[in-house]
């Protein structure tokens, strides 16, 4: 039996990094922000409530969807933002849960950035939530997207904070650049491949 493993954090955690660890020492992984970002512009279900929510624009001629504006659209509106989760949301598990069954190790990896808030994090045997400092998140963001300190502190303010994901999450992976990371990360994967549990 694959045990399934919920990686999430908050942007600047380092989760893509704890993820890219994993995928290293030969474990599958699954992106649902990648997957819904595919599914966005090739699945034609997810296209038509889009457009209907937001008018044809939100598309370009060749069918693909204009990002920015439709960050700008939800950002500050959380009801839309709803809206968009909820059209998008079940394509991305029923893409998780075909991919789940071709599956033979011991256990996969599925990486989201709202694992807990999606409520996804119940479809998951262990959850591991990946933190750091906040000024360290903030720095780490700034530096990797050149973007205005403001605005990575804008991002945070909508994410839950960690103290509120830690009340979900089996374990925390802490990547301060104190605790090494990678020795946590070798010693779960020795773990699950020995007795199939996280501890």
């Amino acid at each position: 039996m694959t045990a399934i493993i919920g990686i999430t954090g908050g942007i600047g955690s380092g989760k893509s990094t704890v993820c890219k660890v994993f995928k290293l020492l030969g474990v599958p992984l699954f992106e649902a922000d990648v997957v819904a970002g595919k599914l966005i512009n090739s699945n034609s279900e997810i296209r038509n409530e889009l457009v209907q929510l937001f008018g044809k624009d939100i598309y370009s001629a060749d069918n693909k969807l204009n990002r920015k504006k439709l960050a700008e659209l939800i950002f500050n509106n959380d009801v839309l933002l709803e809206k968009v989760n909820n059209i998008v949301h079940p394509a991305v598990r029923s893409e998780f849960m075909n991919w789940i069954k071709q599956q033979k190790q011991a256990y996969v990896i599925h990486e989201a950035a709202i694992l807990f808030e999606s409520g996804f994090y119940k479809m998951m045997d262990f959850t591991i939530l990946v933190s750091a400092p906040e000024e360290m998140r903030i720095e780490r963001v700034v530096k990797r997207n050149s973007i205005p300190r403001e605005q990575v502190i804008a991002r945070m303010a909508k994410q839950w904070p960690d103290v509120e994901k830690r009340k979900f999450a089996t374990l925390q992976l802490v990547n301060d650049n104190k605790n090494l990371l990678i020795p946590q990360i070798i010693e779960i994967d020795k773990k699950l491949k020995t007795n199939g549990k996280i501890w």
